[in-house]
């Protein structure tokens, strides 16, 4: 049995993260400006106990089995139907009504030193949240440079072929937590298309130019520029098409933040990413009595594309059993 949840320390001098083993979630993260100053720059709340209590709306976790939307709950694998719990809409979200983010996570491995890290492991079940077969699922932060976080998750499934596609679900404010909305960050993201959505936020299966559109961030643009021509927000997943590639990873997107300088370079190696503004955050109460509204953070979600399971077209997110389904994320900061 998984020990009681609590909160680990990372640090090395520069930056510090604290994550819980409740959901692998990143509950704050502290980086400097360009003057060396400190601010948390993520989304959360100070002890564990609204974490555990459901209030969190995805804060800084790694959600799965398989993240993002899963239309009206329903797959078919190996000639098997499946059916999984709707908690959205019509629809399965995140894995279900407890996904990877509302269960313990084992502390596996920890080293300190030049390059420290914590390694957290989950055992999946069979049937778990209605997926099919057994899956072991690694989760690895480390801080490779001064100011770099490394996530590193990995999945094997033990006897039977399932869908897997993890994501982190931090919410970014990099002017500090609790500086209000994120509507003044620019960002640029290096994808030329979407996946479209339909009125249940569910892909059509298009992949969509983004070129004349609101969607348009290959060059940089404010968040709140064209916000109000997406009605209800950004939440639309970016084919990561046209980044330049560093050590196996694409660059996804550059996150800037003008009064403090604080930049984030976010690298991966997932074929998608969803950007969402927290258009549905509404006045939670987080860290240091700190009230989030909506878009108080921006969350850059790399992952599989959402419905995969569903859509022939988009890439596969089924592993096999004795595969590895593999997926980084580095995210550099610089002021």
């Amino acid at each position: 049995m998984a020990a009681e949840p609590e909160i680990f320390e990372l640090s090395n001098g520069r930056i510090t993260a604290k994550i819980a083993s409740w959901g692998a979630t990143i509950t704050s993260l502290l980086v400097p400006d360009a003057q060396g100053d400190l601010a948390d720059v993520v989304l959360g709340f100070d002890t564990l106990e609204p974490y555990l209590k459901g209030m969190a709306p995805y804060f800084g976790c790694i959600v799965g089995r398989v993240a993002n939307r899963i239309k009206n709950g329903k797959f078919g694998l190996d000639g098997v139907e499946y059916s999984l719990p709707i908690n959205n809409g019509p629809n399965s979200l995140h894995g279900g009504l407890k996904g990877f983010d509302k269960v313990v996570w084992d502390v596996v491995e920890r080293k300190d030193g030049e390059c420290p890290s914590i390694t957290f492991q989950y055992d999946s079940k069979d049937g778990e949240e209605g997926y099919p077969g057994d899956v072991t699922v690694r989760s690895t932060y480390s801080l490779p440079e001064a100011t770099t976080l490394r996530l590193d998750m990995e999945a094997i499934p033990a006897n039977k072929a399932t869908p897997i596609s993890l994501a982190q679900h931090t919410y970014w404010n990099l002017a500090g937590h609790n500086s209000g909305n994120t509507l003044d960050h620019l960002i640029q993201i290096w994808g030329k298309h979407i996946t479209p959505v339909d009125e249940n936020t569910i892909p059509t299966g298009e992949i969509m130019p983004v070129q004349d559109t609101p969607f348009d961030f290959t060059t940089e643009h404010k968040i709140g520029a064209r916000i109000n021509d997406v009605p209800g927000g950004y939440d639309h997943n970016y084919v990561l098409d046209s980044g330049d590639e560093k050590n196996g990873l694409k660059h996804a997107a550059k996150l800037k933040e003008t009064s403090s300088s604080r930049m984030l370079d976010l690298w991966t190696d997932a074929p998608g990413m969803q950007f969402y503004t927290a258009n549905y955050v509404d006045g939670i109460t987080g860290k240091d009595r700190a009230v989030y509204g909506k878009h108080a953070g921006v969350c850059l979600e790399t992952q599989g594309f959402p419905n995969a399971i569903n859509q022939p077209n988009f890439p596969s997110v089924v592993v096999q059993p004795g595969a590895k389904y593999k997926h980084t994320m580095l995210f550099e900061f610089s002021a």
